[in-house]
């Protein structure tokens, strides 16, 4: 993580769309750990809100809002006085939104578009997009619209003129192992009742991350960008059997049930869904800055010349035409895939409480 964190968020008032989601709320959380003057977090969830609000009824910098992105006019008024925004609401399920294409549009398309234009009423200083994976060489509509969505930020980006000098970025990352909707929570689940583990596909391979690194991601991008970028963390890869197998390995035992007797049962592939994914493309190679821990991507179009401004104080990065492709990746082994299992909020919190007593006892 990089250094000076605490003092680019110093007094800084920022916004969080989708604030009550699993990676929202982990956002929330980390900058609550740092010197912001306020964080508002707005959601059109108004049961998680309440709860969300109990939870941090002793904190005075956070403060809820009830809305939606859609809704231009309530933008408006929530954004007001904010200086930094991160945009991490969206529809993210990919069945879902092959069901429900248009209210996909409406999120994840229309809904980048009234967070770029609120901003840039509001004269905000940066705004931080959440995309996905699911972008690169999208085949559903859910990477579709994110894609779209990336699109737009890099424009928006250079909508800036004298009056007003709103900086805009994206963040790329995988599959965000415990979030709500991950095969975890469902795999876990299914051991406890004894099985069939049920696999789309045993061939699936997907870029994994957990919820506090997709957060460094997204709190570093916010510190480093400089506009137009698109951020991506590197990270490992694993096949969904193998996660699978692993999780009834460690999972069965509390259920009372032996490994051997879970079976797991391939049900075929989802609409819309890919048996690999990518984290960047031969296109964006061309354009492509890698370090240590990260890409970015900078913005098409640019000469040799601008790409120069591109440098990240304290952080090496040079060219770089790399293209990930989890098919073409070394997978994790067993023993990564456990530990990646036992860090904080992957595994759901009754099933990682027993794990520890268990090795406790």
């Amino acid at each position: 993580m990089i250094d000076n964190l605490n003092v680019f968020f110093s007094g800084q008032r920022v916004i969080v769309t989708g604030g009550t989601g699993s990676v929202g709320a982990e956002i929330v959380r980390r900058l609550l750990c740092l010197d912001v003057a306020s964080v508002r977090v707005i959601d059109n969830n108004e049961s998680a809100l309440f709860d969300m609000e109990t939870a941090y009824r002793a904190e005075p910098r956070v403060e809820f809002f009830h809305c939606d992105i859609c809704d231009e006019r309530e933008m408006m008024r929530t954004f007001s006085n904010m200086d930094l925004c991160f945009h991490a609401a969206a529809l993210k399920h990919v069945p879902s939104c092959e069901r429900s294409p248009f209210s996909a549009v409406n999120v994840n398309i229309n809904g980048c578009e009234t967070v770029g234009r609120v901003a840039l009423a509001n004269g905000l200083k940066k705004v931080i997009f959440t995309s996905s994976d699911k972008a690169v060489n999208p085949t559903n509509v859910m990477g579709t619209s994110k894609l779209m969505g990336e699109r737009l930020f890099t424009a928006m980006n250079f909508l800036r003129h004298s009056e007003n000098h709103t900086l805009f970025g994206c963040t790329r990352f995988g599959n965000v192992l415990g979030s709500r909707g991950s095969v975890v929570p469902l795999f876990a689940q299914q051991i406890a009742k004894g099985g069939p583990v049920t696999l789309t596909d045993n061939r699936m391979t997907r870029f994994v991350m957990t919820l506090q690194q997709s957060a460094d991601l997204v709190i570093e991008s916010m510190a480093l960008a400089k506009g137009g970028e698109v951020f991506i963390t590197k990270m490992p890869v694993l096949r969904i059997h193998d996660l699978a197998r692993v999780m009834i390995d460690l999972l069965a035992p509390l259920s009372g049930y032996k490994p051997a007797d879970i079976a797991m049962e391939e049900v075929g592939s989802r609409p819309g869904e890919k048996l690999w994914e990518e984290l960047s493309t031969d296109e964006e190679s061309a354009r492509i800055l890698e370090g240590e821990r990260f890409l970015a991507v900078l913005p098409a179009g640019h000469t040799r010349e601008q790409r120069q401004n591109y440098a990240y104080e304290g952080i090496k990065m040079e060219s770089s035409e790399v293209v990930y492709h989890s098919d073409r990746e070394a997978v994790m082994n067993d023993a990564a895939i456990r530990d990646m299992l036992m860090e904080p909020d992957v595994l759901p919190a009754q099933f990682a409480d027993q794990l520890r007593k268990a090795s406790t006892a």
